[in-house]
Formats: structure tokens, C-alpha cells, sequence
């Protein structure tokens, strides 16, 4: 148990990093040959083989939704250290750019072998995360329609 505790603990601090904009901490504890996939045609929608490219990816997430905040719901923990599943269930919200809001919800799975994040895989609603980046980029925020960032 104390180390469902342990792991439930640093999955907690690394999305309070992503809320912050603490792009190296929320990165800290992946894999080199990270697996990271966002389902959606979107903006940050895809599929990422590294942990630079999850870099990148989290500068845009920052960039495209700057006032996003995810709020953990619930997480459970899966699996002895040598090779651990994570859930994590989540409600995220922002407000735009134009004054509306924003609204997702999903679930986080994350593989980890010996406290390293080697794949992560987000399922949520890909079209409110499209209408959400759509609305962003009729602000003049181009980059909410860029290509994906893949790797």
C-alpha cells in the first residue's frame, strides 16, 4: 500500500506541474522512448515516441490553453514497481481566449516500470478538445490548428 501511495502522490504533483506551466518537473520522471498518445485530429491530438516531443507538447498545451485546469478525481493504482498501470480520472476546464469556456473530461493510463513514465495515453471527449482549440484559434491563435506535434 505505501507504494500506491507513493505513486498516487507523484502522479498528483506532476498534473499540479502541468497546471502551473512547470513543463521539466511535469517531464521529470519519463522515458527517453516515451509512448504518448491524445486521441483527435487536433491540435494536440496524436501520437509521440520521446520525451522531447512530449516537451513539445506540453509547451503547446500551455501555449493553446493557457488557463486550463485539471482537477484528479480519482486514481488507482495497478502493479508492483517493476511494471505499474496508473488511472487517473480528471475533469479539466479553462476559459478562452473570447470569454467562453472550455469543459473535458477523461481518463489518464500510464505505464510505469521502476517510477519512469514510459507510455501514457489520454482518453477524453477529442471534440470539445477540437472546439475548444478551434475557438482559441479564431482569437488569432494560430497555433490551436497546427499540425500535430509527432515524433
Amino acid at each position: 500500500m505505501l507504494y500506491s501511495y507513493i505513486v498516487q502522490k507523484k502522479i498528483r504533483q506532476t498534473f499540479d506541474d502541468v497546471n502551473n506551466h512547470r513543463w521539466d518537473k511535469a517531464v521529470e520522471a519519463v522515458a527517453p522512448n516515451v509512448h504518448h498518445r491524445v486521441s483527435g485530429t487536433h491540435a494536440l491530438g496524436g501520437e509521440r515516441h520521446d520525451k522531447a516531443a512530449l516537451r513539445r507538447w506540453f509547451e503547446r498545451l500551455g501555449r493553446t490553453q493557457p488557463k486550463l485546469h485539471i482537477k484528479v478525481n480519482n486514481i488507482w493504482v495497478v502493479g508492483l514497481p517493476w511494471h505499474t498501470t496508473v488511472f487517473v480520472q480528471w475533469d479539466g476546464a479553462a476559459k478562452l481566449l473570447d470569454g467562453g469556456a472550455y469543459i473535458n473530461r477523461g481518463l489518464h493510463v500510464f505505464t510505469l516500470k521502476w517510477g519512469k513514465v514510459y507510455a501514457l495515453e489520454e482518453f477524453q471527449d477529442s471534440e470539445a478538445a477540437a472546439y475548444g482549440l478551434a475557438a482559441q484559434a479564431a482569437t488569432g491563435l494560430k497555433e490551436a490548428v497546427a499540425e500535430q506535434i509527432v515524433s
